[in-house]
């Protein structure tokens, strides 16, 4: 099941940066951090009372501008509003109830998501100032929430109010066994054509089930290669108009499809090539550990020589380093061609992400590596690995115990990972290693 979405919006500089950090850094106890890929810290996850969601960190919204970077600011917010289940608007005591806080309380309401109003700045130890009285006027069911996001005061009970708003959780979402297959990639990569001609040649369609953003939808295909639930994540291109970099949009989209998916198919352009959103979009799926696909698509349209394919792998290879596991397809979404293929490598680089391997299976390769290439030492002291466990999959995660585990070098995990691929494949996956020392929890 996906988990939901929390959005922060409100006017600029009224801390919603800063609350973000502080729910996703700060309070260790109950955050797990995402790496990211862009320096634009907008997506987070966080956990409360045993119920996990996403939170959206968005620009500041100013309703009535005529500045581009605000137009950009507030499309973003409105993308952000859109996706969530639970939004947290965000007002500045110091500032008081400004016409802008009225005129976003009435967009916000419009959207009928669940709205909590986090009146920020309320710095005194147990006395309201009395501004904080006049965010009542805003009439939202929640009542106004007194924070102070520099010192982490009111972040307990502004949780406690997402938990409560969040929709109920739905066994059904968990019946669903169909493979999930999110399409990401810059606009007009070819992600709702590839969507178009997978359906098009196989017209067993059970139905389109209604996605998490407005203008997403689930395809459920079912076919002789199985069930398979294609996300596309197209639409972005709706308010080019507002500015020429509205592209960075797309990664918004794409976080909130990764999320939801089992299997990512990374759409790149064969006309523009790989470039660098391409290179963050990827990153996403990468980082969240999904089992992925590289599409090169519009691959009819380029002209051809002997070594055009290899030029292209070697490309692909080179900006996308951080992911060589990952197999390249050459489809045309236009006429077709290779697109039936994707259902198998779909199929394969799931299976590979489920893999389990066996204690004993996985000791034998770590006795044949260590003994192969010594592990590292420093200052005499070497790294002894006592042995390796696998702890989950999707993707497949191992523990490995050891003496210390400052000696153990990226460079030795690497090493071991690539053991790993050697004997068991996991093509397609990202492998996720751990190291304890003994004695370590």
């Amino acid at each position: 099941m996906a988990k939901p979405i929390v959005a922060i919006v409100g006017r600029p500089n009224v801390g919603k940066s800063t609350l973000f950090n502080k729910l996703i850094g700060e309070r260790r106890s109950i955050v797990e951090d995402i790496p990211g890929v862009t320096r634009d810290r907008i997506y987070g996850e966080c956990e409360w009372c045993g119920r996990k969601f996403s939170i959206i960190d968005t620009g500041g919204i100013e309703p009535k501008t005529d500045d581009i970077i605000l137009k950009q600011m507030r499309f973003q917010a409105q993308v952000a509003i859109e996706s969530a289940d639970v939004i947290l608007f965000m007002c500045d005591v110091r500032s008081g109830l400004t016409a802008s806080d009225r005129d976003i309380a009435v967009m916000l309401q419009k959207s009928g998501k669940p709205i909590i109003p986090c009146i920020n700045k309320c710095d005194s130890v147990g006395q309201l100032p009395f501004e904080f009285y006049e965010f009542y006027e805003l009439g939202f069911d929640c009542e106004p929430i007194a924070l102070s996001s520099v010192h982490g005061s009111g972040t307990g009970d502004i949780l406690d109010a997402v938990v409560e708003a969040l929709p109920e959780y739905s066994p059904d979402e968990e019946d669903d066994d169909s493979i999930k297959v999110a399409v990401i990639g810059k606009p007009n990569a070819g992600k709702s054509s590839i969507i178009n001609k997978i359906v098009g040649q196989n017209r067993l369609i059970v139905s389109d089930i209604a996605g998490t953003t407005r203008d997403a939808v689930d395809t459920l295909v079912e076919n002789e290669h199985g069930k398979f639930t294609f996300i596309d994540t197209a639409g972005i291109r709706r308010a080019s108009k507002i500015n020429d970099k509205i592209e960075k949009y797309s990664v918004l989209r794409a976080h909130m499809a990764v999320e939801r998916a089992d299997v990512c198919l990374i759409m790149i352009d064969a006309g523009t090539g790989i470039t660098e959103q391409d290179e963050k979009i990827a990153g996403i799926a990468h980082e969240a550990g999904k089992a992925c696909i590289i599409v090169v698509n519009k691959w009819d349209s380029i002209e051809k020589d002997n070594s055009t394919t290899n030029t292209f792998n070697d490309r692909i290879r080179t900006a996308l380093a951080y992911m060589p596991y990952a197999p390249i397809v050459y489809v045309s979404a236009l006429t077709g061609q290779r697109v039936v293929t994707l259902f198998e490598h779909i199929k394969y680089v799931h299976n590979q992400a489920n893999t389990r391997i066996s204690t004993g299976m996985l000791n034998d390769v770590l006795a044949d590596a260590t003994m192969r290439a010594q592990p590292p030492s420093d200052k005499g002291k070497r790294l002894k690995i006592y042995y390796m466990t696998q702890v989950s999959v999707a993707p497949p995660t191992f523990v490995l115990f050891c003496n210390n585990a400052e000696l153990f070098h990226f460079s030795y995990q690497r090493y071991i990972e690539n053991c790993l691929r050697q004997t068991f494949g996991f093509g397609g996956t990202p492998i996720k290693l751990i190291v304890k020392a003994k004695g370590d929890e």
